[in-house]
């Protein structure tokens, strides 16, 4: 198993050069990234990277609401996601992570009903898998609930995988995700083995004196995103349950740690110290 490392947390200090990127991994054990969308597609910056041989793109991520009420938001989305397959495909990255999209009759009254939405999700993704096939490329579904998802939760992961039936569909399994909305983050490795193309190195903590005080329809005051060991996870649980189900495939540092933002310094730290903490459970 090896680290891997999402660009967006160093583009969101100001740092959107790729190989200034790689070079910095590299520097600190780092052999693997994940590049999000704030990198152009540019094969010069993508093979100035590759051709050092030192560094690799295992994976490239783009998650929007492909199905946006808005329909020329919605198609400008899905253009930037086909050119990303194509991109990938060409450049031999081997996984895009993206979310499937949500329509408007998915949200109203007290809840979000993303069953509704299921029908033009799963529309969409037989297009989008029809070119990931084309190109050799897997799609993994990130499970996160922002951005356009219904990918969010084990009866929807299954509903979509019977209903699209493709061996390049699967999840980019973000298990801090799965904290705050109460649902299992360890067994589910187990019951979607066959499914799990990515991971991603995040984790979670409930407040649960402003829960109390909140309740859970108040998303966000009550939850906060902190770096691995510092929220509710156990990642040597998470790291033991991935080598039991013969994951071979990387676990990447997707920072989002409010405490350790702000600053190029303190993203930098805070990418070792997930670093150190999962990759401490690595055989």
């Amino acid at each position: 198993m090896r680290m891997s490392l999402l660009t967006n947390s160093l583009t969101g200090v100001g740092i959107r050069d790729l190989k200034t990127i790689a070079d910095w991994a590299w520097e600190n054990g780092i052999c693997e990234l994940d590049v999000g969308p704030a990198i152009p597609l540019d094969k010069e910056q993508f093979d100035a990277v590759l051709g050092e041989g030192k560094v690799s793109v295992g994976t490239m991520i783009y998650c929007r609401n492909f199905l946006s009420r808005d329909k020329e938001e919605a198609e400008f989305h899905c253009s930037a996601l086909r050119d990303r397959i194509r991109f990938a495909g060409e450049m031999g990255i081997g996984k895009i992570v993206c979310s499937t999209g949500v329509t408007a009759e998915s949200f109203g009254g007290m809840g979000f009903a993303p069953e509704k939405s299921l029908p033009a999700v799963v529309e969409l993704a037989k297009q989008f898998v029809e070119l990931a096939e084309k190109y050799g490329v897997k799609l993994c579904y990130e499970n996160c609930p922002m951005m356009g998802n219904i990918a969010t939760s084990p009866d929807l992961w299954k509903a979509v995988f019977d209903a699209v039936d493709s061996e390049q569909l699967g999840l980019c399994y973000d298990p801090s995700h799965l904290v705050w909305q109460f649902i299992d983050p360890y067994k589910n490795i187990y019951q979607f083995a066959d499914r799990i193309f990515h991971v991603h190195a995040k984790d979670t903590v409930v407040d649960r004196e402003a829960l109390a005080q909140t309740g859970v329809l108040q998303n966000g005051k009550w939850w906060r995103h902190r770096l691995p060991g510092l929220g509710e996870l156990d990642w040597g649980r998470i790291v033991d349950a991935l080598y039991e189900i013969k994951y071979e495939g990387a676990i990447c540092i997707e920072h989002e740690d409010p405490v350790w933002e702000g600053t190029e310094d303190k993203v930098k730290r805070g990418i070792l110290k997930t670093r150190d903490h999962v990759s401490s459970f690595f055989m």
